[in-house]
């Protein structure tokens, strides 16, 4: 539509120069007149008669050079076609990601069985707010020790960190071998355990990294040593009611969490609820084979979403 645009604007440009100047009038009809005088048109509607009764059965030996006109002109219109064709079919992003995961990844191809998962709307920051505030009722009203109790002020910890490194609540960062199976697992626990899953936080900037380990009861990971900075993690939470619900100290929460785990193991992640140290239910991860935890890797893992580059 926009091509159409330019073109019709550079026509119509066009076309009030030509209405402006008498000399480029003058100029284009005296080539007019030069080129389709009465001997070439003579000569053109003699060449036009002969083409269209070449084809007839009484000509077919006698007219067959004619007849390769036909074929010419044919060939060109279907080279051109399929030229048009090959540069304006639109390319969607879930085409290259197909294409990326077949020749990357063929195991989560396989599971997906070709079909590419959508990402659903990034959460709303309010509702994230809200969530926020509710755990921390929650955290103070049933205050414990349970490993529970660790993860949900673990959680909390990170929820609040404000910096100048914003918390990415989108996608399009995250690699697509893990991306699809996230996605998978995010399907797998709506339709059949009835849980709707929001992603809290994905990819993560190694500033805000670096930041966040310095607080050891959040994480001892610096820049690079989380696969947060690669794309292959994420952090997750539950809407319920149109709420998003992060406490593992709520019961309904804290059984989502462990089918989640579940689910995730399923189709190839690690889940953090299973850590010895910080349990981190909302966490997973996709720990790639031959990963090397470097910058290079990092910008390169993250930018193979957008170009489907293997």
């Amino acid at each position: 539509m926009i091509i159409f645009i330019v073109l019709f604007f550079v026509v119509f440009i066009g076309f009030l120069i030509f209405l402006s100047s008498y000399e480029l009038r003058d100029f284009v009809a005296e080539k007019f007149q030069s080129i389709f005088n009465k001997e070439k048109l003579f000569q053109a509607k003699k060449f036009a008669h002969e083409l269209n009764s070449s084809s007839s059965l009484n000509q077919t030996q006698s007219h067959w050079h004619l007849q390769q006109w036909w074929i010419l002109v044919a060939g060109l219109l279907l080279f051109a076609s399929i030229i048009i064709f090959a540069f304006t079919r639109p390319i969607s992003p879930t085409e290259i990601e197909a294409d990326y995961l077949r020749k990357s990844d063929p195991q989560i191809y396989a599971l997906l069985n070709g079909e590419m998962l959508t990402p659903p709307p990034e959460v709303d920051e309010k509702l994230v707010e809200e969530a926020i505030t509710a755990a921390m009722i929650l955290n103070s009203q049933n205050p414990d020790s349970t490993n529970a109790a660790h993860s949900a002020e673990h959680n909390l910890e990170l929820l609040q960190q404000r910096d100048h490194a914003v918390i990415d609540r989108k996608w399009n960062k995250m690699n697509p071998r893990y991306k699809q199976r996230l996605l998978m697992v995010f399907k797998i626990m709506k339709e059949r355990h009835g849980y709707e899953l929001v992603l809290l936080e994905g990819y993560r900037s190694p500033e805000r990294q670096n930041r966040l380990s310095g607080n050891k009861n959040t994480t001892l990971a610096k820049a690079y040593q989380s696969y947060h900075q690669f794309g292959l993690a994420a952090d997750v939470a539950f809407k319920r009611d149109g709420k998003v619900v992060i406490s593992e100290r709520d019961p309904w929460a804290m059984r989502g969490y462990q089918l989640y785990g579940e689910v995730a193991e399923s189709v190839g992640l690690t889940w953090g609820g299973r850590w010895k140290s910080i349990q981190d239910y909302g966490h997973t991860e996709y720990r790639m084979p031959g990963l090397r935890k470097t910058k290079e890797m990092a910008e390169q893992l993250t930018s193979e979403t957008e170009t489907g580059n293997s």
